[in-house]
């Protein structure tokens, strides 16, 4: 019993830490990111087709290093692999305002890639926060990090203005500098947090670290962890909802500061970000309640369903920011149901023994085609319009929305045939 009641015990201080991080860490990604379209149009021009290649690059920088974050978890334990990803993270930081103050768009794309590390921290944040789980609980642990990253997600884009005034009037930088300075500073408290108080590591405690399994530190390769994954219907589906919903999501929020600003409402980008953002976070802790106590293939539908009510909205938004506030806000919603939904689902689909590594693979993939989508959503809206990106959203949320609950269904289908 004793046992059983330090478990929960180092469980409670876990999620504590891993909180602590994502509120830091959730600011810095979010002021920053905000303003990447903004940097892209005041170098390339403010009708580019390239405005979608910031959001890419940090996702495809995030899509890389989850694998490489993934393996060094799976032989160090989680918080070497955190460390590892904030202080890449810091670096990509300081690199892309040293770029965007001397206008040089080969810094600021280097910068944003290894930005993208901390992004990957993040979400592998979440894995670590189920590995003392209870497995009835391991979705609501799991909606835990994502809930804290609410507070910071929601008012670092607040913080844009503080943080390019300061830099502009102290310091001498350029408009969009400041932001990616600060957020380097955020990001330094999410490192010295993981490094000083996730002790002792979560993985290791859980029996997960490939030298406690027998294998040395040895670690499944890239393509052994998608066979894992292919090898087991559940887990191709929750592979399947984590990456539409991050594609769709991507897609569509990518964009929308961007025609926001052409339209004439760059002053209220912000804060239908926020909205978006809280949509995200603010309700995961009631999505992870949800997801636990019903089918996990139920959440996974009911996220495609919020989604294609979002991506609808969006569509008929026109030149008017009215509809693209609740838009954002379901398409953030949508997003935590599929990704909770998914995530949960992946987890208890796959053997222990190749958690870890599937973990990082699943991340990769989704972080990747959210970077593609992020990456040709300015070219879709620069040749079709707005309204026909969402309307791709559309299509992506409905597939989900068949995928999910054919899955559900599938049991009862069987059972009426035989």
């Amino acid at each position: 019993m004793s046992s059983e009641i330090d478990l929960g015990a180092l469980q409670k201080k876990t999620l504590r830490v891993l909180v602590a991080g994502q509120v830091v860490a959730a600011s810095a990604l979010s002021a920053a990111v905000t303003v990447g379209a903004f940097v892209i149009q005041d170098i390339l021009g403010q009708d580019t087709a390239w405005g979608g290649i910031s959001s890419a690059t940090f996702t495809m920088g995030s899509a890389f290093m989850s694998q490489v974050l993934a393996r060094k978890m799976s032989s160090k334990g989680r918080r070497v692999g955190l460390q590892y990803g904030y202080s890449l993270a810091i670096a990509g930081g300081l690199l892309a305002g040293f770029a965007v103050n001397r206008n040089s768009l080969v810094l600021f794309i280097i910068g944003l890639f290894l930005y993208g590390s901390g992004q990957a921290s993040n979400l592998l944040s979440r894995y670590a926060a189920m590995d003392l789980a209870a497995p009835e609980h391991r979705s609501q642990a799991m909606s835990y990090i994502l809930f804290g990253s609410t507070f910071g997600a929601v008012f670092g884009p607040v913080l844009i203005k503080p943080a390019q005034i300061i830099g502009e009037n102290f310091f001498g930088w350029s408009t969009y500098t400041g932001p990616w300075i600060a957020s380097a500073c955020f990001f330094s408290f999410a490192l010295v947090n993981v490094a000083v108080r996730l002790r002792p590591d979560p993985l290791e405690v859980s029996g997960g670290l490939s030298s406690q399994q027998g294998v040395g530190v040895a670690v499944p390769k890239f393509g052994e962890a998608f066979k894992t994954i292919s090898d087991s219907k559940n887990a191709r589906v929750a592979l399947s909802a984590m990456v539409i919903s991050q594609v769709t999501m991507v897609a569509v929020m990518t964009m929308t500061p961007v025609h926001l600003k052409l339209h004439g409402h760059e002053d209220v980008s912000p804060y239908v970000i926020s909205l978006h953002i809280a949509g995200m976070y603010a309700f995961s802790p009631l999505v992870g309640k949800f997801t636990d106590r019903r089918p996990k293939l139920l959440a996974i539908s009911v996220g495609g369903m919020l989604l294609l009510s979002a991506t609808v909205m969006a569509a008929l938004a026109g030149q008017e920011a009215t509809l693209l506030w609740p838009s954002l806000w379901l398409l953030g919603l949508g997003w935590s149901f599929g990704l909770i939904g998914g995530t949960s689902l992946l987890v208890e689909s796959v053997p222990e023994t190749s958690r870890v590594t599937v973990q990082g693979a699943a991340d990769l993939m989704m972080s990747f085609c959210g970077g593609l989508a992020g990456f040709s959503s300015g070219f879709i809206r620069k040749a079709f319009g707005f309204h026909m990106l969402s309307n791709l959203g559309t299509i992506l949320a409905l597939v989900l929305v068949v995928i999910g609950i054919r899955r559900l269904l599938a049991p009862r289908i069987a059972k009426l045939s035989a």
